[in-house]
């Protein structure tokens, strides 16, 4: 199955092409401000580099959020463009569900089995997700959610008899606060801290073996809260 993923959820634009759960080539470019500029030529510059079309696709696989608002706009319009043009199925991932499929690339002990992704939203708030890591794929533990970060590590008591492991810039910026609660916890090596489209692109193909796609009209933001605007309007940290 070849792949097409977008991830424009984070200040990293990033376009990768699978085969399955292969990697046939990935770019990202570092810049929050330029998303609506860059994304469509990256794109351009994969399939003429592959010698490839959309049609010439199987699924393209979409991260929904949660992350920048602008961001994710522009990741989840363009994906529903191609879905419509091409009639290829779809699959929509968290940005936090792919966060977890980071850290199968890790060198963790292969005990651990849950994980907590964890996004900062600024103002001691995080976005967070918690995961039971299966043979390769994982499942979905509680709801999304954007809380306090001492609310989310009060919820995460009833997983601590074991150690998790962390992942996310939440998880990389809150550490110290987590070891004080957990002393165990277990984090990811840096660079698997960020948000990619190579683990959107391997969550989106076990979503799709698992019947989880559809057309475009599956495809919508996850926001989790206001945005920064509505918020201050309503006097909202």
């Amino acid at each position: 199955m070849k792949i097409l993923s977008i991830d424009t959820s984070s200040k990293i634009c990033s376009v990768a092409v699978l085969e399955d759960t292969n990697v046939i080539i990935e770019k990202n470019i570092d810049d929050s401000l330029t998303h609506s500029q860059k994304l469509m030529p990256m794109v351009d510059s994969i399939l003429k580099e592959l010698n490839m079309k959309l049609t010439d696709f199987d699924l393209f696989s979409c991260s929904v959020g949660p992350g920048s608002f602008t961001g994710v706009r522009i990741g989840v319009s363009t994906v529903k463009a191609f879905c419509d043009v091409t009639n290829i199925p779809t699959t929509s991932v968290s940005s936090l569900e792919s966060l977890a499929y980071n850290t199968l690339n890790s060198n963790i002990e292969n005990e651990v089995n849950i994980v907590c992704s964890l996004i900062d939203a600024k103002n001691d708030n995080v976005y967070c997700g918690i995961f039971k890591k299966e043979t390769n794929y994982f499942t979905q533990l509680e709801d999304l959610y954007a809380k306090n970060i001492n609310e989310v590590l009060d919820i995460l008591t009833k997983y601590s008899s074991s150690p998790i492991l962390f992942v996310g810039d939440g998880a990389v910026f809150y550490k110290d606060l987590i070891l004080e609660k957990f002393s165990n916890s277990l984090f990811v090596e840096n660079e698997l801290n960020k948000q990619t489209s190579v683990s959107i692109g391997i969550a989106g193909f076990n979503k799709y073996n698992n019947g989880f796609y559809g057309d475009s009209n599956s495809l919508s933001p996850l926001y989790l809260r206001k945005s920064q605007a509505e918020r201050a309007l309503e006097g909202e940290n």
